[in-house]
């Protein structure tokens, strides 16, 4: 950073005096006339004059009452629940600085403060309080006001705050913006008296407020998740309306296929939905004002989630509907074992678990909308995806296939977007297509896509958005189109946190996701795997019919399956080439699977009386409740989220296998 920038960007204690001289100049009517007054105080000090600032002011305005305050944190109330954890950890590692941070609406009115607690009585006295407006306006020269004005980080010590009871005290300040609009939310501030002063406590709140909105980023992120995972139902319908999903800010995010041209009809001309359209929410967050003429308020609907407004759909009526007709609708698909699944037939199971993922796979089937495929390695996620192509619109197209985790990042680059000759020491001659643009008019299957090198994502991305694809070393793009399918065993949102996933790209590829269970939650469909799979490779190796015993059956619906149909497949294909006899018995089962559950039972044996009598489905519960807990140190939150259920479902998981005296024991040692 220049010279020039850092010295307008931090205080100078050692200038105080000549400040303080060119204060008392400045109120005189007379120019500052000192070279110590930085350009962005001289700026600040005739704003405030301009509007009138009292320059003997001692304190702030007095905070609103309880009530206002209440309604404020209100409105806030995203901005505080970023800010919490880091406001709260203010309260120990700002103890003994003589300092206190601040948390501060978009004009300036204090919410929360935290921080060293001797110096909040002189913070009462000035009324840095929860309530009070600190805008230059009101406070005149200082570093949350300045901050607003500015846009940018500020520091503002002693002599240069306006206002002459503020001038024993030294701030730094930044403002916290929207990650999506860049509008400003807020400000951080870290304050104290004038002793306190350090450059440190700028870099502080730069570093806090970029906390602040990376978890802000995250919070909108999983609702717009859950918005689309809610509205997937209507965007994949087949009925005639065109269907415009809005976000709780009023913005279009998503479009069906229909929507454009049915539009265009009630508009009266063309126009493009995502930009064109959004809509303006009063107070509350559902009702909508200045619609446009031509669009009808009862077409509007709000998606209300467990009490949690999370945005609207606007079902839009095409008038070329036949009269007496009405739009169609799709009535939910219910399975059963005598469900007829089409292209499905290859999944292998009549678990209830399986059948509704199967059941959410055909209908997303119809559609043309990404899909992420989730589940436990070998759970059949490639089958899924193939599924979903001979099901689909694609499927007179290609089905291309791609594992992003089996390739260097130069390899996989290649793979994905092909090359032009001579583009690269060792371009094969002629070039190369490449993967994305072999799925042309069909289906790219990208499994493990969270291996995908962060650096290669952007370019993927913009193959998405624009429909278009570079060769590396070609200038010129190639149009493509084609249906994604991706798959991982990873949770995606941990990687955004952790830095190794774009958020905007998970928005693309996660439009829909589909959870395919694990073998161990579907123990009830080893008999219908084990019989086809003795079907299948039995003949592959020339031998005659075989079959499971009891026995047999029930050991294999013991264990666990951590490798799942794979390792299944695997287990099924060496007992058929190891055993001369047509009945497959325990006996033929591999050793390390017929000791993993007499090593299980083993460990019940240790487990409290009430816990002995689970069954292997409860057991593995309970074994990955348990593991959740010791990688988050005991923080109920994160187990939720990870295994994807309530809360409060976690805690009556813990009361259930007897799991509370291990919380509370990780969490009193925890370091």
């Amino acid at each position: 950073m220049p010279a020039t920038v850092k010295s307008q960007m931090f205080s100078v204690p050692e200038n105080d005096g000549h400040i303080m001289v060119s204060w008392e100049r400045f109120l005189k009517g007379s120019e500052p006339g000192s070279d110590a007054l930085r350009r962005l105080i001289d700026d600040s000090w005739r704003r405030c004059f301009g509007a009138s600032v009292d320059p003997g002011r001692f304190q702030a305005p007095p905070p609103v009452g309880e009530n206002s305050l209440h309604f404020l944190r209100d409105e806030c109330a995203d901005l505080l629940t970023a800010s919490a954890p880091i406001m709260a950890s203010a309260r120990d590692f700002l103890s003994e600085t003589g300092t206190v941070m601040v948390l501060t609406n978009q004009t300036g009115t204090i919410l929360n403060l935290e921080g060293d607690v001797s110096t909040r009585s002189a913070a009462e006295n000035v009324y840095l309080l929860p309530g009070a407006s600190w805008s230059e306006l009101a406070c005149g020269t200082n570093a949350i006001g300045t901050a607003l004005e500015v846009g940018q980080p500020v520091q503002i010590h002693s002599a240069e705050h306006y206002c002459a009871g503020i001038k024993r005290w030294s701030c730094s300040a930044t403002v916290i913006r929207d990650p999506y609009d860049g509008s400003i939310l807020g400000v951080v501030d870290v304050s104290g008296l004038s002793a306190s002063y350090s450059r440190h406590s700028l870099a502080l709140v730069i570093a806090t407020a970029g906390r602040i909105e990376n978890r802000l980023a995250r919070m909108e992120m999983d609702v717009r998740y859950r918005l689309l995972e809610s509205c997937v139902d209507r965007l994949s319908s087949t009925a005639a309306d065109g269907v415009v999903v809005f976000d709780r800010r009023g913005c279009a995010i998503k479009a069906n296929a229909r929507a454009s041209v049915v539009l265009a009809d009630l508009a009266g001309r063309e126009l493009d939905i995502l930009e064109a359209l959004s809509l303006s929410w009063k107070k509350g967050g559902e009702a909508v004002e200045d619609l446009p003429e031509w669009i009808d308020q009862n077409w509007l609907q709000p998606v209300i989630v467990g009490g949690e407004h999370l945005g609207t759909v606007l079902a839009l009526p095409n008038r070329r509907t036949p009269v007496g007709g009405g739009a169609r609708t799709v009535s939910p698909l219910v399975f059963g074992k005598t469900t007829d699944k089409g292209s499905f037939d290859k999944v292998v199971g009549e678990s209830a678990v399986l059948l509704q993922a199967v059941g959410r796979a055909q209908q997303l089937a119809k559609s043309h909308v990404p899909v992420l495929l989730l589940g436990e390695t070998g759970v059949g996620k490639d089958v899924f995806a193939r599924c979903i192509h001979e099901s689909g619109a694609t499927k007179d197209g290609p089905f291309v296939a791609l594992n992003c985790g089996g390739f260097s990042r130069e390899l996989l680059t290649s793979e994905l977007f092909g090359y032009i000759e001579g583009s690269f020491t060792g371009a094969r001659r002629g070039g190369m297509i490449g993967k994305i643009e072999a799925a042309d008019g069909g289906t790219l299957f990208l499994d493990e896509i969270g291996e995908m090198p962060i650096d290669l994502q952007p370019y993927f991305l913009r193959v998405l958005e624009e429909g278009e694809v570079y060769r590396i070393g070609e200038n010129k793009p190639r149009k493509v189109n084609f249906r994604l399918v991706a798959a991982t065993n990873r949770d995606l949102r941990k990687e955004i946190q952790a830095g190794t996933f774009r958020m905007d790209l998970f928005y693309r590829v996660a439009v829909t996701s589909i959870d395919i269970p694990s073998l161990r939650e579907r123990a009830g469909d080893i008999p219908l795997l084990g019989e086809h799979y003795l079907k299948v490779l039995a003949p592959q190796h020339g031998l005659g019919p075989r079959t499971l015993s009891a026995g047999a059956v029930a050991l294999l619906q013991q264990y666990a399956w951590p490798g799942n149909i794979r390792e299944f497949r695997n287990v099924i294909e060496s007992m058929l080439l190891t055993s001369q006899a047509s009945l497959l018995t325990e006996a033929d089962i591999p050793l390390d699977v017929r000791a993993a559950p007499r090593a299980a039972m083993q460990s019940e044996l240790d487990l409290p009386g009430n816990l002995r009598d689970l069954n292997g489905l409860e057991s593995a519960e309970r074994e990955a409740i348990l593991q959740a807990i010791k990688g988050s140190r005991g923080n109920m939150t994160a187990v939720a989220r990870e295994l994807g259920i309530a809360k409060s479902t976690v805690y009556a998981k813990l009361k259930r296998f007897d799991l509370e005296a291990y919380v509370d024991d990780l969490r009193n040692y925890r370091i």
